[in-house]
């Protein structure tokens, strides 16, 4: 399947279900977390190969901070863990990486692993991932109209020009699994005319084949963008 086939552009996903997947296997939450980790893998893989230009993953929202302190440390260690080894993956399929949120309040060693995967894969052009950390798409709009205003005129045009996915196709595709049927916070502007896709498949559970039938149904959508 190239672009032309499903028509997206930009297929956002709000991972949801890892610790359920634990539960059901008597496992720590961690381990739903470390599977989660392997599916973001197998994803962004898929990605490039079903012609996506852009994929953005919902990996650590600004309400996460009131889970277990050692859930939060745990969810810091993976994610550290997943940068180091993957970068050079990256680099070698040709994936950019960028990341939204306020994640240079996280802490320094975080930033400065981030910073340095920025930069190691900035000249890269087949696929971006965008990775939303310490993400709340209502602390990004103050902050879009922030900087707006600081332009001048607040308009719908400066303040999508000041989003943090300013620079990515629009939204055209949101998944999410594990069967909630919400956005919590991801997105909100860039969702107004995106089409949603909700399925109850845990994210440990998620592969390339349900990318695949999202993108399928995607496709035989009608997008109107409230005209008739």
């Amino acid at each position: 399947m190239t672009v032309s086939d499903h028509g997206a552009r930009h297929v956002a996903i709000i991972m949801d279900g890892n610790g359920r997947w634990a539960k059901k296997r008597l496992l720590p939450r961690v381990a739903g977390h470390k599977a989660g980790v392997e599916a973001v893998r197998t994803i962004v893989r898929a990605a490039g190969d079903l012609g996506l230009e852009a994929m953005t993953l919902y990996a650590f929202s600004s309400e996460n901070w009131k889970r277990p302190e050692e859930e939060v440390n745990d969810l810091m260690g993976l994610m550290k863990r997943f940068i180091l080894s993957d970068l050079d993956e990256f680099a070698a399929n040709d994936v950019k990486l960028k990341v939204i949120g306020d994640w240079r309040a996280l802490a320094p060693d975080v930033v400065a692993l981030i910073d340095n995967a920025l930069d190691r894969t900035s000249g890269n052009k087949r696929t971006t991932l965008a990775v939303a950390l310490n993400y709340g798409a209502q602390d990004e709009l103050v902050r879009a109209a922030k900087a707006a205003a600081a332009q001048g005129e607040i308009t719908a045009e400066t303040i999508e020009a000041n989003l943090d996915t300013a620079d990515m196709p629009p939204l055209d595709l949101l998944i999410r699994t594990s069967g909630e049927v919400r956005l919590s916070n991801f997105l909100l502007w860039q969702s107004a005319y995106a089409e949603l896709y909700f399925t109850d498949k845990l994210w440990p559970d998620f592969t390339p084949a349900d990318l695949k039938a999202a993108l399928d149904q995607f496709a035989r959508r009608d997008r109107r963008y409230g005209g008739l």
